[in-house]
């Protein structure tokens, strides 16, 4: 079964937008930052991971968003053109906003943390007015994602590309990707995501998150079905709750859960999983594959990215992740 219509006629496959920043990993891994001396520079921020895993799947993709006007900046946009990213709705900030830097340290498989240089960035700094309803009619899908809410006037930019895909029949994806740096509080964090999440047909987040999504409600413990059920009431069509190294599962509207497992890896880092996870997913839903094969999909592309260094650079192709599983051990998630 179909749960979302995508217009065959359109010309991008899905256009993203939010956060573009840079990725610093850690090359001497197995250690503490404080003694990690060099670091390998990658494209990053989570719709953007997003749209470049999409694009190396074979989707077309563009981006909506706002880069420095410095050398972070035109690297940034220079990758997205060399990976066939559509970049006409990038746009170049003149108030003096910086490059967001997300530096990684790789201290063991499981114990992996990043830290933000987040001020005066120029992702936040995309206007409502910026954003234009003909580039988002242009496209099969919209992707926004959580970082993007964080700060006013790029929060106010997502809720006008959200009016704008409602208007026109654009499913839209949300990437929660919480990130407790640049919010004030949990609860403006709780307000922001529930508006968003209102406006949204597939809702994709760990168990986590979307715990602090309901820290406004007072419920007595989580509860997967009832987080399903709430935005069911509301436009969603698909929730999917992730459960880390238990895999995850998935809402359907229609009543149906769907559940997906993991598969073996040698995991490098912890970094990149959901973003490689989202993009194959959502090429999975989009080329008619059932939730679950399309979970199956997405789980077999987060095991690639988590054995490698980078996590735009490792997205894999569909090649490569068919030939992954079929080789590789999967774990199905308990019931």
């Amino acid at each position: 079964m179909s749960y979302l219509t995508f217009d065959s006629e359109k010309k991008f496959d899905l256009v993203a937008i939010g956060r573009l920043c840079i990725d610093l990993n850690a090359n001497e891994i197995n250690r503490p930052m404080e003694e990690t001396m060099t670091f390998t520079k990658y494209v990053g921020g989570s719709p953007a991971n997003i749209a470049i895993g999409l694009s190396r799947l074979g989707m077309k993709t563009g981006f909506i968003g706002k880069i420095a006007d410095d050398q972070m900046g035109r690297f940034i946009t220079s990758y997205l053109k060399k990976h066939e990213i559509n970049t006409e709705s990038v746009i170049t900030d003149k108030t003096g906003g910086v490059t967001g830097l997300a530096f990684t340290e790789i201290k063991s498989p499981e114990e992996c943390s990043i830290l933000m240089y987040r001020d005066n960035v120029a992702d936040l700094k995309l206007e409502p007015t910026e954003v234009s309803e003909e580039y988002i009619k242009q496209s099969k899908s919209l992707l926004i994602s959580g970082t993007a809410l964080a700060k006013s006037p790029s929060r106010e930019a997502v809720f006008m590309a959200l009016e704008y895909a409602r208007k026109n029949n654009v499913p839209v994806f949300f990437d929660i990707d919480y990130r407790p740096y640049t919010w004030t509080s949990e609860a403006e964090t709780a307000v922001y995501y529930n508006l968003a999440a209102e406006k949204s047909d597939v809702i994709i987040g760990t168990r986590e998150e979307f715990d602090m999504m309901e820290k406004l409600l007072n419920l007595e413990e989580s509860n997967d079905q009832v987080t399903a059920e709430r935005w069911f009431s509301h436009n969603a069509k698909i929730v999917v709750i992730k459960h880390g190294g238990d895999g995850s599962i998935a809402y359907t509207n229609d009543g149906k859960s769907h559940r997906g497992g993991i598969f073996k890896t040698k995991v490098l880092k912890t970094f990149g999983a959901g973003d490689s996870y989202a993009s194959a997913f959502i090429y999975g839903l989009m080329h008619d594959y059932s939730v679950a094969e399309a979970m199956r999909f997405g789980g077999a592309s987060a095991s690639i990215v988590i054995s490698k260094h980078s996590s735009s650079d490792a997205m894999p192709t569909v090649e490569e992740i068919k030939g992954f599983m079929e080789t590789a051990e999967e774990v199905l998630q308990k019931a």
